[in-house]
């Protein structure tokens, strides 16, 4: 069974803050089942933009990268996902050491 949306992204900020990792919910998605991006800011220009994926052959799901490099333009990428899927949740995560905590167990 699956976390609504809105549940998970309460826990990843709540695991993220018991890291002292700052993190915001820049756009907020459906609460049930949208969809959620991770964009990590590593407060030094550049960034990395992560989506979860489903593997149809495992059931298992995996964060991927959906794009990384100078923050501008990941900041584009973001904003492309944002217009196809208006229910899309987006957290940035600001950490100089590129923690995101999303291979922790749970957060898959």
């Amino acid at each position: 069974m699956r976390l609504a949306s809105g549940v998970w992204v309460s826990a990843y900020m709540t695991r993220l803050r018991l890291a002292d990792i700052p993190a915001f919910v820049v756009a907020r998605g459906d609460e049930t089942a949208g969809a959620v991006l991770v964009k990590l800011n590593t407060l030094d220009g550049n960034a990395k933009a992560f989506q979860r994926s489903f593997d149809m052959m495992t059931g298992e799901r995996t964060w991927m990268m959906l794009a990384e490099g100078i923050e501008q333009d990941v900041d584009v990428s973001v904003a492309k996902q944002r217009s196809f899927d208006s229910d899309l949740w987006v957290i940035e995560v600001e950490d100089r050491q590129g923690r995101t905590l999303l291979d922790e167990d749970g957060l898959s």
